[in-house]
């Protein structure tokens, strides 16, 4: 169930999206299983279908995810003000360490563990974003069934990865479909 506006206070908006914005390294895509978890889990302002519409939407849309996302969610649970809190909450932890490590790297970049400390996070953003494709799955499975699912990713990676389509031109090309096919209710109007 949607929070509306009022019911989300801006203290809570802002630092959830602190919390996302100090914990997501790996840029924006690496912050999309933050953002689910302080959004659908922890806080239950976007159920699982609605988050997955956003990061469709978000998608499809130019731009980093990582602002485009908590502007949306922002506004939808909080109005114009929570879109502001959410993104300025996001970006400035990013700014703010951007500066800091950068000054400390070009201080100290010839030394080994500041070098592996990068390659260390490596794993962790890959194990969250295949946690993010595992419940991705689960959901596409339960509301198409596994072969129209598989069928789906099967045909959109090649899309992608073999013939070079944008995802975006990609995730709006099953939007465009999702609305030009008839449903029961049009068929009866």
């Amino acid at each position: 169930m949607t929070s509306s506006p009022d019911k989300v206070p801006f203290s809570a908006l802002f630092w959830a999206f602190t919390r996302i914005g100090l914990l997501g390294f790996g840029g924006g895509p690496a912050m999309i299983p933050l953002v689910q978890q302080e959004v659908v889990k922890r806080h239950a302002w976007l159920n699982d279908e609605e988050f997955a519409d956003v990061l469709a939407i978000g998608n499809t849309l130019p731009g980093p995810i990582a602002t485009k996302m908590p502007g949306y969610i922002g506004y939808r649970v909080a109005g114009a003000t929570g879109c502001a809190i959410a993104v300025t909450a996001v970006i400035l932890p990013m700014v703010v360490a951007m500066i800091a490590l950068l000054a400390l790297f070009s201080s100290y970049r010839h030394v080994a563990w500041i070098h592996g400390m990068g390659q260390a996070v490596v794993p962790v953003v890959m194990v969250m974003m295949g946690q993010l494709t595992l419940d991705f799955w689960n959901k596409s499975r339960l509301a198409l069934g596994w072969a129209v699912s598989l069928a789906m990713a099967v045909v959109a990676g090649a899309l992608i990865y073999l013939l070079g389509v944008h995802p975006g031109w990609v995730i709006g090309g099953i939007l465009a479909a999702a609305l030009l096919r008839p449903t029961s209710r049009r068929r009866a109007a």
